[in-house]
């Protein structure tokens, strides 16, 4: 295995960090009480009543099996790499509910498609970084 650069373990140290404010978004949405629901607009009230489960789901796994890849790039870990990529399968997923089945792309904010694209970019990039990694032999090949 290869020293990797100097870079690597802040930059996977950073995606963790990333990846576990996401762990936190996702236990303060399904933790809302009715009450909290009933705070938001009408157009948000709809668009959380109509989630289905499996993109909630998916939203899990983006972030928690998210976390779990950047915590195997911490530890030079192979099965970062498969960890990541459902990471990145359950980010599509929630997209694909996001912006195509929900008909929220009327009603969306302008924020939430800029940290949508956002998540979706690192997603990919993290995938990327690992790919790299276990190319340059920064991580375990075995």
């Amino acid at each position: 295995m290869n020293t990797p650069p100097k870079w690597f373990l802040p930059v996977a140290i950073v995606a963790l960090l990333w990846n576990l404010m996401g762990c936190a978004a996702y236990l303060a949405d399904v933790m809302l009480t009715p009450a909290d629901v009933a705070k938001m607009s009408a157009a948000d009230q709809l668009l959380y009543a109509a989630r289905p489960a499996w993109s909630v789901a998916a939203t899990a796994i983006a972030v928690w099996i998210g976390a779990l890849g950047c915590l195997g790039l911490i530890l030079r870990k192979r099965w970062a790499l498969p960890a990541l990529i459902a990471s990145l399968i359950g980010v599509l997923a929630q997209d694909v509910n996001l912006f195509a089945m929900s008909g929220a792309d009327v009603r969306i904010n302008p924020v939430v498609l800029g940290l949508q694209g956002m998540v979706l970019l690192i997603a990919i990039g993290l995938i990327v970084l690992t790919r790299k990694a276990l190319a340059r032999g920064w991580i375990a090949a075995k």
